[in-house]
Parts: structure tokens; C-alpha cells; sequence
């Protein structure tokens, strides 16, 4: 519990950093500065090992090589929730995953409505389907000790299996045409992987290694590279071997949850936050933007809710402890707040359409998160000043 309460603490102001950095980004987008903004994250930077190149601009690198790290983060922290964290029981588990599969399914269900007949558009279903765990954590961050920690606790949950959700998607949906020589190494490198967990060795610096392999290849094959960071980090091995009676995974968790908050995802966030406001009134009625902000605003707010209600009057799960329905309805609210992993998901939606959708994009993202922050504090703010709860945190 007292590792729950530094991650949530870690979260809420990385949430700040991650609201900074995007609004930075908008700033310098509309600025004097925008077109060495452009030009920046257009950089091409490249790799030579003998005769192999990996060259790609800046902003590809950011997408595809910082956000494995990042992903990296997710497994290792889905990993040691299921094993022996907040997920590890069957009536721990029930409430958040029914509440994830209604806050992905509604969200794609309005955005395709939305979106009908339009083939290219509706390639970004699965962009409303994500919930921003740091930015949603920070705005609960900003009403103090009175959210219960219960209430954190599930929100933290239900974006986890959200996280889930989308790596599902990202590698049955937006995987490329695939390399089947690339693939074949990379399930080589994962059975090495495999290999080191099963054979005990604890050391992450064999695992970190293999990882990068893997990533090589898995971006060479056509598929994501980000689900490299995955794999690797269900690979780390959750035995606690050391004198802090921490395991390797752990200790890379700890090692890297603080340069994956307070720097990757803001990098992430400030590359692709940066949208012109000179054509936002056209970008925010494309249906693409429409579709988002209906997904993200009502989509997760119905879906979630709905899910959780359903599960909780059926006897199956309980309301969380100290909250009230008015008090769940506002973290249901806060869980449309999408903005790394629904860019992200957009990103690989539409890289390859002939149709530039980047604003409209970015715009859905940014309004239907937005929209469901301010909401969702505002349902929060009364409903905890009404009950006079304070956690125990």
C-alpha cells in the first residue's frame, strides 16, 4: 500500500508536467516560433551499425522509440498489479475491467457513428478508447486529501486495463504489412527473453539489452514497435532477490517510472500537442474531431459508468470504499480525458492515409480531454464537499 500511495503521488504530478508540456507545445505551435517548432521535429536523425541504417525524423523517434519506453512502464506496472498488487483478486479485478470494456467499447461505437461512410476517417475508432492515467491523476491531484484513495485506486485500474486494451488494438488493427524475416528474429529475441526469466537470472541489463533487439526487429517487421516495451516488460523477472526486498522488476519500475513521467511523456506531449489554432474553427467541425470529442466526452462517461453501475446493483463488485455514486460518475467523467494514448492511437491510425487528419486529430484529443477534466472536477469538487470525505492518504 505504501508503494500504491508514492506511484499515485508520482502520477498526480507527473499529470502537472504532462498539462505543461502540452500546453507548451499549443504555445509555441501558434507562435513566431512555430515554423522551428516544424522543423524541429523534423530533424532526421539516424543510426548506423556496419552496412544497417535506421534513420527516421525526430518526431518518429519520439513516437516509436520514447513511447516503448514508456510501454515498457505500463507492463512492468500491469505485471505487479496482477501478481500482487491491486489486481491480484478475482473482486479486485471485476469492477475496473468491466468498467475499461464499457469505456472502450461506447467510445468507438460514437466515433464510427459519427464518422459513417467515410472509410479513411473511420480508421481512428479506437482513438476515444483510451483513458491519460497521469492527467487524469493530476486533476484529482488538485483536489487534495478529500478524493479517497479507493476512488484513485480505480481510476488507476480502469486505465491500466485501458493501457491493455490498447495494445490489444494497436497490434490486431495498426500493425503494417508485415516482414516475416524481422518477425522471425524478434520471436527469437523473445524467446531469449523468455529463456533468461525461466533460467532465473535477475540482472536487467541482459533483459534491457534483448529488449532493444527486439525493438529493432519488431519495428522492421511492420508491427508497432512500442509493443516491444511490452513484451520486455512482462519478461522482468517479479522475484524480490534483493537486500531492499525489492525484484529486478521493481527496481526498473523505480528506476525508470521517474524519466518516463517527468520527461518522456512530456516530450511526447509537447511534440504532439503543437496545433495551429489558425484553423481550429474548421478542424473542430470535421467529423474526425466531432467523433473524438462525442467518444472521449460521452463515450467514457456513459460507458464507464454504465458498466460500473450494472456490475456494482448486480452484487458482483461494490461501490468503492468512501465513495458515493455522484463521486464515481466524476471519476467516470475524468476517465475521457485520453490525450498521450489517444494521440498516440491516432498517430498510427492515420500515418499512412492520403488525407491529412493531424488537426482535426488534435484538436478531438485536446477538446474532448479538456472537456472532460473540467467536467469531471467540477462533478468531483461538489460531490466531495458535500460527503466531507478525506482519505487516508
Amino acid at each position: 500500500m505504501n508503494s500504491l500511495r508514492k506511484f499515485l503521488r508520482l502520477e498526480s504530478l507527473a499529470g502537472l508536467a504532462l498539462i505543461a508540456a502540452a500546453l507548451f507545445g499549443m504555445a509555441v505551435a501558434n507562435s513566431p516560433l512555430a515554423e522551428g517548432y516544424q522543423r524541429l521535429l523534423e530533424v532526421p536523425l539516424e543510426v548506423r551499425i556496419g552496412g544497417s541504417v535506421l534513420a527516421k525524423p525526430l518526431l518518429l523517434w519520439i513516437n516509436d522509440g520514447l513511447m516503448a519506453v514508456f510501454f515498457l512502464i505500463v507492463a512492468l506496472e500491469l505485471k505487479r498489479e496482477v501478481l500482487d498488487g491491486e489486481l491480484s483478486r478475482l473482486d479486485q479485478i471485476a469492477l475496473p475491467l468491466a468498467a475499461a470494456a464499457g469505456g472502450i467499447v461506447l467510445p468507438a461505437v460514437l466515433y464510427a457513428a459519427v464518422n459513417a461512410g467515410d472509410p479513411e476517417a473511420l480508421r481512428g475508432w479506437a482513438i476515444p478508447a483510451a483513458t491519460d492515467i497521469a492527467f487524469a491523476l493530476g486533476v484529482l491531484a488538485m483536489l487534495g486529501d478529500r478524493v479517497p484513495r479507493s476512488l484513485k485506486t480505480f481510476l488507476l485500474s480502469l486505465a491500466v486495463f485501458d493501457d491493455l486494451g490498447a495494445i490489444l488494438i494497436i497490434a490486431a488493427f495498426y500493425t503494417e504489412e508485415i516482414s516475416w524475416g524481422a518477425k522471425g528474429f524478434g520471436l527469437l529475441a523473445t524467446g531469449a527473453l523468455f529463456a533468461l526469466n525461466r533460467g532465473g537470472v535477475t540482472r536487467t541489463a541482459p533483459y534491457l539489452l534483448l529488449g532493444a533487439i527486439l525493438w529493432v526487429c519488431v519495428l522492421k517487421s511492420g508491427v508497432h514497435a512500442t509493443l516491444a516495451g511490452v513484451i520486455a516488460g512482462l519478461m522482468i523477472p517479479h522475484r524480490r532477490v534483493n537486500s531492499y526486498g525489492r525484484s529486478p522488476l521493481e527496481d526498473l519500475e523505480h528506476s525508470l517510472h521517474p524519466w518516463v513521467a517527468f520527461l518522456i511523456v512530456p516530450i511526447f506531449a509537447f511534440a504532439n500537442s503543437g496545433v495551429s489554432l489558425a484553423g481550429a474553427t474548421q478542424g473542430m467541425f470535421d467529423p474526425v474531431a466531432l467523433g473524438i470529442v462525442a467518444g472521449l466526452f460521452f463515450g467514457k462517461m456513459l460507458g464507464v459508468f454504465s458498466a460500473a453501475f450494472l456490475l456494482i446493483k448486480s452484487g458482483i463488485a461494490k461501490l468503492p470504499e468512501g465513495a458515493t455514486w455522484t463521486s464515481l460518475f466524476g471519476v467516470s467523467v475524468l476517465s475521457g480525458i485520453g490525450f498521450t494514448m489517444s494521440l498516440f492511437i491516432g498517430t498510427l491510425a492515420f500515418e499512412s492515409t492520403a488525407r491529412d487528419f493531424s488537426v482535426p486529430l488534435r484538436l478531438g484529443v485536446l477538446s474532448g480531454s479538456l472537456l472532460s477534466a473540467a467536467v469531471g472536477f467540477t462533478i468531483l469538487r461538489r460531490a466531495l464537499r458535500a460527503s466531507g470525505v478525506r482519505s487516508q492518504n
